[in-house]
């Protein structure tokens, strides 16, 4: 079992400390991202396990930023009519840590919202055969989306997962010129980041993880 470690490295590649200051990354600048660091992230995203081998999963790169701006009114739109209303509903209704960690939270979300056709580089994941509604036909994708976060990290770009756009996924898909029998599961917007990378704040393990039995937590 990896020790813990208080101090982490932010410039280690260990892969522990690279999981605990992989924040979501909503900031990012415009400035291009070279070819070679993309293909380390998509050969991370293609080393990831998958069902029976099959490797159903496909992942298109967009950098076009007339395709970028196509979609982003669907984006948006999700966010007006979908999740906006859902966390404006979880706000807080009292002062204190967890309304300010809710206002920061929107603010990135709202900075993301209405700067993701300007992040320089778009890997959509998408699963071959894959065209029900629910999300769990792509199941296969999550482990390579992860795998390609980790690397983002790695190579000090930063990164988040979204799949908001799968509201408007049928007009998503057309405008990304997805044939078919093939769907996108989630979009992950690539760049330099504008904040910086840091610990993560996770509950400890002895309040999320049981052990054997449900009134048993991971002792802590």
């Amino acid at each position: 079992m990896p020790k813990k470690n208080t101090a982490i490295d932010l410039n280690s590649t260990d892969i522990f400390d690279i999981q605990k200051t992989m924040r979501a990354m909503r900031r990012l600048k415009p400035d291009p991202v070279p070819y070679q660091l993309i293909e380390q992230i998509l050969e991370a995203g293609v080393s990831a396990p998958n069902g029976g081998n099959a490797q159903t999963w496909r992942f298109l790169v967009v950098t076009d930023p007339e395709i970028k701006a196509a979609v982003q009114p669907y984006y948006k739109r999700a966010y007006d009519e979908v999740q906006k209303p859902r966390h404006d509903e979880q706000k807080p209704k009292t002062p204190g840590k967890a309304l300010d960690q809710h206002i920061r939270n929107e603010a990135a979300i709202e900075y993301l919202t209405n700067h993701f056709h300007e992040a320089p580089v778009w890997i959509v994941a998408c699963a071959k055969g894959a065209n029900s509604v629910s999300s769990l036909s792509g199941a296969s994708v999550y482990p390579a989306v992860q795998n390609m976060l980790l690397a983002a990290r790695a190579l000090g770009l930063g990164a988040t997962f979204t799949a908001r756009h799968i509201a408007f996924r049928s007009e998503v898909d057309t405008l990304l010129g997805l044939p078919e029998d093939v769907s996108s599961f989630a979009i992950l917007p690539i760049g330099y980041p504008i904040g910086k990378f840091g610990p993560t704040r996770r509950a400890p393990l002895s309040e999320v993880v049981r052990i054997n039995k449900w009134d048993n937590p991971w002792p802590g």
